[in-house]
């Protein structure tokens, strides 16, 4: 992660000093509920809570005593001891190290997948907001990058937004599994801990305990969890290279925002280029790199080893920060993205109306003729147009075949683009309910 691509937010999230406040709360929950069980003296667990809950963990002081340790949650540990006094001997009571580190994992993961879900809401009204705006402009679809049939901008905007609702699901799912919490001390038999204890700190956390926690917390959840955010970033990158495509000087149907002052290159002051979109490729792509990695950490040695970990400390934080910031910036790209419905009526019209050769193709059925031989009158006289660049109509108007079945009325009508338009409203009541 670098502060480029970063938001203030989710940064502070994946702080040394967030993550050392949440052991400490972990901690803090054990004690109190163990004082409950009469395992820790209730005075010393209001102690470690007075002294703690506003201490100022000191994450270079706990470096330097790591450096010894060579362990971090002793480390950890012994710093709290230095804050808190004698009753720090009763922290840490039967439980182990992964059952700070994991169920910390899971606090930091719901709650950056709470700021994920605000970045996706703010997609989603952009693009109905736009979908809107644009539910009848005509514009031409496109298969292989080729002319295809004519559709409108909005229904191509309220494709993307049915695609990011599904990832919200997707996000809301993933935050479901991933909240759960394990102390259940050494190998996850509760031996040393009773299970009240993950019980109640689970609660106070917001997470629900692992049912069998093997000492870790078993990592298929977290694979999940990162293949979700890998879709959602897909699904960013998808929208991205669509604008970037239709930014094209050749298309030029649509742009990023271009602001007052704004440079586009350092040799060419005429450049408009798509930065914003292309930036947003690339981020989906680090987002994605962490799915693999995460896939892998599922395998771990019988109970727990520690292969996992160096992974999640880099992964966790980078993924859940450029996919923030990464939906923030799509987000501003759709709200001010300057749409040139000219353009699109003109590309719509460029190709003489090749783009009803197939509601030709049906009518020629519908007259009696066979489809073979439809597909054989409506193709010649496409690939006319193609060389020659005047109208389809004017072509199917001089052929024999063709004007055997339609007249010239009925073919005239073949052109009509509110045939293609007909079904806008019942798109958008599927999409937008």
């Amino acid at each position: 992660m670098i502060p480029r691509y970063a938001r203030p937010d989710m940064s502070a999230l994946w702080t040394q000093e967030t993550k050392y406040k949440i052991w400490f709360e972990i901690e803090a929950h054990a004690a109190t509920q163990m004082a409950k069980l009469g395992i820790v003296p209730e005075e010393a667990a209001k102690t470690i809570w007075e002294k703690g809950k506003d201490a100022a963990f000191d994450p270079d002081r706990i470096d330097e005593i790591e450096r010894t340790t060579k362990h971090d949650v002793i480390a950890f540990l012994t710093h709290l001891a230095e804050l808190i006094g004698p009753e720090a001997r009763f922290v840490h009571q039967g439980l182990t190290s992964s059952d700070i580190l994991d169920t910390c994992l899971s606090v930091q993961l719901t709650r950056a997948t709470d700021i994920l879900l605000e970045g996706m809401d703010r997609v989603l009204a952009a693009l109905k907001t736009r979908a809107e705006e644009h539910k009848f402009t005509p514009t031409v679809g496109r298969s292989h990058g080729i002319h295809a049939e004519p559709i409108t901008f909005g229904v191509k905007l309220a494709g993307y937004y049915a695609e990011f609702a599904r990832g919200k699901k997707r996000l809301e799912a993933a935050r479901e599994e991933i909240a759960v919490c394990a102390l259940s001390g050494a190998v996850g038999t509760f031996a040393n801990v009773d299970p009240s204890v993950e019980e109640y700190v689970g609660e106070q956390m917001g997470l629900t305990p692992e049912p069998v926690s093997t000492q870790v917390i078993p990592r298929d959840r977290h694979a999940a969890y990162f293949a979700a955010l890998g879709v959602v970033a897909s699904s960013v990158e998808r929208l991205a290279t669509e604008i970037r495509h239709l930014q094209r000087t050749e298309v030029r149907e649509a742009e990023e925002f271009f602001a007052k002052g704004q440079k586009g290159s350092s040799a060419m002051p005429h450049k408009r280029n798509p930065v914003l979109t292309e930036n947003l490729t690339g981020l989906a792509r680090l987002v994605r790199m962490a799915v693999v990695p995460a896939m892998e950490n599922v395998t771990l040695w019988h109970e727990r080893d520690i292969s996992h970990s160096s992974v999640e400390r880099g992964i966790a934080p980078d993924t859940t920060i450029h996919l923030d910031f990464a939906l923030h910036r799509l987000a501003g790209v759709v709200e001010k993205l300057t749409v040139y419905e000219d353009a699109m009526q003109e590309n719509l019209d460029k190709l003489g109306g090749l783009v009803n050769s197939q509601r030709v193709l049906l009518a020629l059925t519908q007259a009696g003729v066979s489809r073979e031989d439809s597909y054989v009158y409506v193709q010649r006289n496409a690939m006319k147009v193609w060389a020659e660049r005047k109208p389809l109509l004017e072509f199917l108007l001089t052929d024999k075949d063709v004007t055997a079945a339609l007249s010239e009325e009925q073919l005239r009508e073949l052109f009509d683009m509110g045939y293609h338009t007909k079904h806008v409203e019942t798109i958008f009541k599927r999409v937008f309910g």
